[in-house]
């Protein structure tokens, strides 16, 4: 048992409280003790664990297994599953049903307004509901002008196309936007490019992200100009959320393991 009235044990016989901490400076006569100042490899662990949280992967970063709920997390849980997913399904059903345009227009965008209403009632944030009511809004007075219900889809070709074409050009001219994303998230800027290993994932995950794009088109593209709304409307719920969820796990669990290994072979660097 310890003493109460016993000083402070030698600095010798003291363990480090932190492997990534930096020593406290001495103490000058006459001047307050500084604090230790935190490494910054410590920083960007704390940068990182702090970002992937955010994202909804708390048991990952605590070196769980990442779980259905953490997944959902990650997604927006139910609601916002339901919120990305119902408008769609709600037209393709209604239209699969009727073969009536008007409709199944008006049925996603009342809808996508049913959601903003609840969030903005119950002072939630209205982001994700708003963008959804604009994303709806635009797709049915685009397939309202034309008088043709394939182009209900239309918006949705742009950016996968927008969205693949600069993922896959910034991955090949080196400069892939997932590890300029990673890079800025976790508060390292462009240090990331000066590592071998966390350059080749960053551009591997950039061409994994923009393949998913560009399969996108691949598969709806001819199914639009066959007119065939019914089987375009059911893959591009197949191929929505189904194939989003396993990419973003993949992600996730390859930054975090290129950042371990690059933590593993810097002593004064902790494990994430």
């Amino acid at each position: 048992m310890t003493d109460s009235l016993s000083g402070p044990e030698p600095e010798s016989r003291k363990a480090p409280d932190s492997a990534d901490a930096t020593p406290a400076q001495p103490v000058q006569p006459g001047q307050p003790p500084q604090p230790a100042e935190p490494s910054v490899s410590g920083a960007l662990g704390d940068s990182m664990a702090a970002a992937a949280r955010r994202a909804g992967f708390s048991p990952a970063v605590d070196g769980e297994p990442i779980s259905g709920h953490a997944l959902l997390a990650a997604m927006g849980g139910i609601r916002g599953l339901v919120e990305a997913v119902l408008p769609g399904l709600v037209f393709l059903v209604t239209y699969t049903v009727t073969f009536e345009l008007i409709p199944s227009l008006i049925a996603p965008v009342l809808i996508g307004a049913i959601f903003f209403v609840l969030r903005l009632a119950k002072k939630q944030t209205v982001t994700q509901a708003l963008g959804g009511l604009v994303g709806i809004g635009i797709s049915a007075v685009l397939a309202l002008l034309t008088g043709r219900a394939e182009d209900f889809y239309l918006p949705g070709f742009w950016t996968n196309g927008v969205y693949g074409t600069v993922l896959l050009v910034s991955a090949l001219i080196g400069w892939p936007l997932i590890g300029v994303a990673v890079g800025f998230l976790m508060g390292e800027q462009l240090a990331w490019r000066a590592d071998p290993s966390k350059r080749r994932v960053m551009v591997i995950l950039t061409f994994m992200w923009a393949g998913l794009f560009i399969l996108r088109l691949a598969v709806q593209l001819p199914l639009y100009y066959a007119g065939n709304v019914e089987w375009l409307g059911a893959t591009k719920l197949l191929m929505g959320i189904p194939l989003y969820a396993p990419l973003l796990v993949v992600s996730w669990l390859m930054v975090r393991s290129v950042y371990a290994a690059t933590a593993a072979q810097t002593p004064d660097q902790p494990k994430l």
